[in-house]
C-alpha cells in the first residue's frame, strides 16, 4: 500500500476538522504535514473521482469533504487511492521453470493464491467495518487539542 493512502486519510480527517464551509487547496493541505503538493493533489483527485471529496474551482477553491465521516469507510479511501483490485496477484509461477508439471496437475487453485485471497478478504472486511468517524473519535481521544490546533493553523496561514 502506498503512502498516498496515509496522506489521503489524514487529509480527509483534516478537512473534517476544518469544516465543510471552507475549501482548502492541495498545497495548503500538503504544507500542514510537509508533503509534496503535486503528489497530494493526485491523491485528492482520486478521492474526488470516488466521491469522497469535492473539488471546488475558483479563487476560494480547493477541496472539502463530499459526505460525512461516518459515511466514508477506510476501504473507500484505500480503493480510491490504490484501486479496487486485490492486493495479491497470482501469476501462476508454479507452472513455470524446471519444476513445472503437466498442465492438468494445476486444476486446483494455487495454495498460496488461496491463502492470500482469504487474507485479502479479511483485510477488506476490516477496512469496510471502520469509518473515518471511528478514526476521528480515536484521534480526538489521543490528542484532544489536535482539531483546534489544526483550525488555528489554517486560519492563520
Amino acid at each position: 500500500m502506498s503512502e498516498g493512502v496515509e496522506w489521503a486519510l489524514h487529509s480527509c480527517l483534516n478537512l473534517a476538522w476544518i469544516g465543510s464551509e471552507r475549501a482548502v487547496t492541495a498545497a495548503r493541505l500538503a504544507s500542514y504535514h510537509e508533503l509534496p503538493p503535486a503528489y497530494l493533489n493526485k491523491q485528492l483527485q482520486a478521492l474526488a473521482r470516488a466521491g469522497i471529496v469535492t473539488s471546488v474551482s475558483g479563487p476560494k477553491g480547493g477541496f472539502r469533504l463530499a459526505r460525512a465521516l461516518d459515511r466514508i469507510t477506510l476501504m473507500d479511501v484505500v480503493a480510491a487511492v490504490e484501486g479496487p483490485g486485490e492486493a495479491f496477484r497470482c501469476t501462476e509461477i508454479r507452472q513455470k521453470g524446471p519444476g513445472a508439471g503437466a498442465p492438468e496437475t494445476y486444476a486446483a487453485e494455487c495454495a498460496i493464491a488461496g491463502a492470500m485471497g482469504r487474507a485479502d478478504l479479511a483485510w477488506r472486511r476490516e477496512l469496510m467495518a471502520q469509518t473515518l468517524d471511528d478514526i476521528r473519535v480515536r484521534a480526538e481521544l489521543q490528542t484532544p487539542a489536535a482539531p483546534e490546533r489544526l483550525r488555528h493553523w489554517f486560519a492563520n496561514v
